[in-house]
């Protein structure tokens, strides 16, 4: 099978297979693995081979049972896959601080820039997918030397690659790379045997959440959680409003694997979402998205109602003008008592509240300056930067990948999304100090130009795509060759982001580099 074809694959199967249908019992699982495994693997007291030997992510089991349809002809229904996968994941899953720092694959972050300690890991193994990929697998050393001869037998031109005919690839991949991944990333570790013995965590009630997603802005509202029909099972209604005043609204349904790892299916104000989140102490932490287009998606953090479980989880908006009135909206879990507003900030009236949400009106006169916690009650939490002038503007991402795509072809454009965000000067007063603080993101008014002479002259900036002043989204140009361009080249290019926020009449600049880039081919659950 084609390349193109696999990844179209797995990439719905990537719905399918994480998605909501009432998966089996576990007995259940465990007889359709051995009548749908052991036709080519085999059984023994150490359990089923390669199978018994790995843990990983509810997306790596998923690319794997994938593979095995693809590539080997295994017949699998989409309820039979959903079974094996969601067991696999229960029982040969991940603790939580082993998805520590590599999360950012699952929740589809596409614009994350990977940095590792080890320049062999670089390059032997992140030079084609992600390093996140590995860094969300555990093996002992047999099933990773396992893995270095299926890359060769599966990609036989590995070692011709970049980075590959200029060494002994195979040589430093067995007797390097093995141990190196067997070290770090062993099949048996005390973090899992800590969390398979982990008492089942409640997560049935209100989640106050708080987001924020570039090219749109920040949310807040209340996720409420039922009993679904079947294990680890969850509906779920979201009721909450944009920091604009726009309501914000959504049902779906949701499912927990190994304990913790949330994958909710929703729709919010008419859109298909995915939320991906890690569940953890009364707290959800992840990334929101559409389910079709990945790279629009949203920061969010949620806190169960209950009994010690307060906490404050943001302020809304995060930051506070010196002389300046506003309306905060304080949000979190069990929030009850006097709400306390760092020094210079003076409560003017309390607009309205609940444990959930409060609302309140505020004046700052000489603010000290800084980013500082607010309290209510016993709890506090939350950011709120206090602030008399901006001094540097950050774009966010400062690189991002957009791909072009439509015009007829089966895949579809990736959008660039960027956030303003605003710094102020520390003590000293001049930008670009240890020192300075972070004020928050901020409107600006958006626009591109060509990053270098290369992009003049291929008019990038013409060909290239179109970005929206007022929203920082960068929509790319359609896939296939354009008769208007030099040698009639596709809608590629490499332009630079400007970001203008607006003080006292003034403008101040940031910029950022979008590389815009060929369709998107490859989209597998892990990138």
């Amino acid at each position: 099978m084609k390349i193109r074809t696999l990844a179209t694959a797995l990439s719905s199967m990537a719905v399918i297979g994480i998605s909501l249908a009432p998966p089996q019992a576990h007995a259940s699982a465990e007889a359709l693995i051995r009548a749908k495994c052991l036709p080519c693997h085999t059984e023994s007291d150490d359990g089923i081979s390669r199978i018994s030997q790995q843990r990983k992510t509810p997306e790596g089991w998923l690319m794997s049972v994938a593979r095995m349809q693809i590539v080997h002809g295994l017949k699998i229904t989409d309820e039979e896959r959903r079974t094996v996968v969601k067991y696999l994941a229960d029982t040969r899953g991940l603790a939580p601080s082993e998805t520590a720092g590599a999360r950012y694959a699952m929740e589809r972050r596409l614009n994350t820039m990977e940095a590792f300690e080890s320049e062999q890991f670089t390059q032997m193994c992140a030079r084609c997918h992600t390093g996140a990929r590995v860094l969300l697998q555990r093996r002992p050393a047999s099933e990773w030397e396992h893995l270095v001869h299926f890359h060769l037998g599966q990609y036989p031109t590995a070692e011709y690659q970049a980075l590959g005919r200029d060494r002994d690839w195979l040589g430093i991949a067995l007797k390097e790379m093995v141990p190196e991944l067997a070290s770090k990333l062993p099949l048996e570790s005390e973090a899992w045997k800590q969390w398979q013995a982990h008492a089942p965590q409640a997560v049935k009630g209100e989640w106050s959440m708080s987001g924020h997603m570039s090219g749109r802005g920040g949310f807040s509202g209340v996720m409420k959680v039922a009993a679904g029909k079947g294990k680890d099972r969850y509906t779920l209604a979201f009721d909450g409003r944009w920091d604009d005043g726009r309501p914000m609204q959504g049902k779906g349904q949701a499912l927990i694997y190994t304990g913790y790892e949330w994958r909710g299916d929703l729709v919010v104000d008419g859109t298909p979402m995915r939320q991906v989140f890690a569940v953890e102490d009364g707290v959800m932490r992840g990334r929101m998205f559409m389910r079709d287009q990945d790279e629009v998606g949203a920061d969010v953090v949620a806190s169960l109602q209950g009994a010690g479980n307060s906490r404050v989880l943001a302020v809304h908006p995060s930051y506070l003008k010196a002389g300046e009135s506003a309306e905060l909206r304080i949000v979190g879990s069990g929030l009850a008592g006097d709400v306390t507003l760092p020094a210079g900030v003076k409560l003017i009236d309390t607009v309205k509240r609940s444990a959930t949400e409060v609302v309140v009106r505020v004046q700052a006169d000489g603010a000290a300056r800084g980013v500082h916690p607010v309290a209510v009650g016993k709890v506090s939490g939350g950011a709120l930067a206090l602030y008399d002038s901006v001094a540097a503007v950050k774009v966010l991402p400062a690189f991002a990948v957009a791909r072009i795509g439509g015009n007829g072809t089966p895949t579809a454009k990736v959008e660039a999304r960027f956030d303003a965000e605003a710094w102020a000067a520390g003590a000293d007063g001049k930008a670009g100090t240890e020192d300075d603080f972070r004020i928050g993101v901020m409107p600006a008014k958006w626009s591109v130009e060509p990053f270098n002479e290369v992009a003049a002259h291929d008019q990038d900036v013409k060909f290239a795509g179109l970005m929206d002043a007022a929203s920082g989204v960068f929509v790319p140009g359609d896939a296939g060759p354009n008769p208007a361009r030099r040698m009639s080249a596709s809608n590629v290019g490499n332009l630079k982001v400007v970001a203008e926020v607006e003080q006292g009449g003034e403008r101040l600049r940031g910029e950022g580099q979008v590389i815009v880039a060929p369709p998107r081919w490859n989209n597998p659950p892990l990138p």
